[in-house]
């Protein structure tokens, strides 16, 4: 009721604040009571509200769809795990065995540690082989990138008939099995009986008419190059002509109305916008030219005189062929592990670069 009053009263006292009509004090006013102040009230301060906690929230089980990713990458990481993971683990306990005829005969388990890898490591043969594979690696790759990227900008600037008939020819050579084109390698470059001997001969060079092609490393690594090349190129240069088509034509024409010939407009056009199709295309390469097998086995199994052996048939000369099964598995890991060697260091150079390009922008 207190409370009311002085609101009242506040309601209808005169205003002397800005604005505001001034007090009346002549005699014919009314005179206006004076406001007591009112003593000030003890408040009592409120309790806060409790909070409830927040209810955990609920995991909602995962859904089908997010499973489905995974049910269907399950069939191929099984069988990469049967068909790649097992062999190389049993590849593994080998090469620290003894394994040869007699203890594959009798079922005997000789344990032999590191002695294998030792004994690999500390020969000659071995660092000889791992040199020679490098290089023979190298030169095929180079060979390869360079002649798909000639065929795949040729095929870019083709018409459509003949560019459908070079593309055909490059699918059907890449279609052809492995050992069948070494088979046909080899009636080419038969010494007796060879087409290479006979259009030499023909052509004036009469010496290599019954030239043994197979006869010295030389001879026998140009065979198995041109072979390896040749099955490598549809490869590349079909990918690269897919590339090109996504580069835009006024790049091109723009390089062109600036007056660039086509080594420049290579260079500052097509090259820079594939380099990414460069980089995986060599890396792929490398692997494929490292690890080649068939070509050189069936060629002349790593002949004359095991000069043109590389790890792969080195491993298999020493596992299969002299019956050191544990020699050739210690081997062959020692070759993976070159291999991760190069492509560490290849893909080191590619991240270094990547970066560089990054800081430039």
């Amino acid at each position: 009721m207190a409370a009311q009053l002085d609101a009242a009263g506040e309601k209808n006292a005169p205003r002397t604040g800005k604005g505001a009509a001034p007090p009346d004090h002549g005699t014919g006013g009314r005179r206006t009571a004076r406001r007591t102040p009112r003593p000030p009230t003890r408040r009592t301060p409120r309790s806060p509200a409790r909070r409830t906690p927040p209810s955990p929230a609920r995991r909602t089980p995962p859904s089908p769809a997010r499973r489905t990713p995974y049910l269907l990458l399950l069939p191929a990481l099984l069988a990469t795990a049967v068909f790649l993971g097992w062999p190389l683990v049993r590849n593994l306990l080998l090469s620290f065995q003894n394994l040869n005829m007699k203890e594959l005969i009798q079922h005997l388990t000789d344990w032999r540690g590191i002695g294998n890898y030792q004994e690999v490591l500390g020969s000659e043969q071995f660092w000889r082989v791992t040199g020679r594979t490098v290089v023979f690696t190298a030169v095929n790759v180079v060979l390869i990138m360079v002649l798909g990227v000639l065929i795949g900008l040729l095929l870019a600037r083709l018409g459509k008939k003949m560019r459908l008939t070079l593309s055909l020819a490059l699918v059907l050579a890449w279609a052809m099995p492995v050992v069948a084109a070494t088979t046909v390698f080899q009636w080419l470059f038969d010494s007796r009986y060879g087409v290479v001997n006979w259009m030499l001969d023909k052509l004036g060079w009469h010496a290599m008419a019954h030239y043994d092609w197979v006869g010295t490393q030389l001879s026998t690594f140009f065979v198995i190059t041109v072979l390896i090349v040749w099955q490598s190129l549809p490869f590349v240069a079909l990918n690269l002509y897919a590339a090109t088509t996504t580069i835009p034509r006024e790049l091109y024409e723009a390089a062109r109305m600036d007056g660039a010939g086509t080594w420049k407009v290579f260079t500052s056009v097509t090259f820079p916008f594939l380099k990414p199709f460069f980089l995986a295309t060599t890396f792929l390469e490398i692997i494929w030219v490292f690890k080649a097998f068939p070509q050189i086995f069936a060629i002349n199994q790593g002949g004359p005189d095991r000069l043109t052996e590389t790890l792969p048939i080195y491993a298999f000369t020493e596992g299969v062929g002299n019956l050191h099964f544990g020699m050739g598995a210690a081997i062959s890991l020692l070759t993976i592990a070159v291999l991760l060697v190069l492509t560490a260091y290849y893909l080191r150079l590619t991240l270094k670069q990547e970066r560089q390009e990054e800081n430039e922008l």
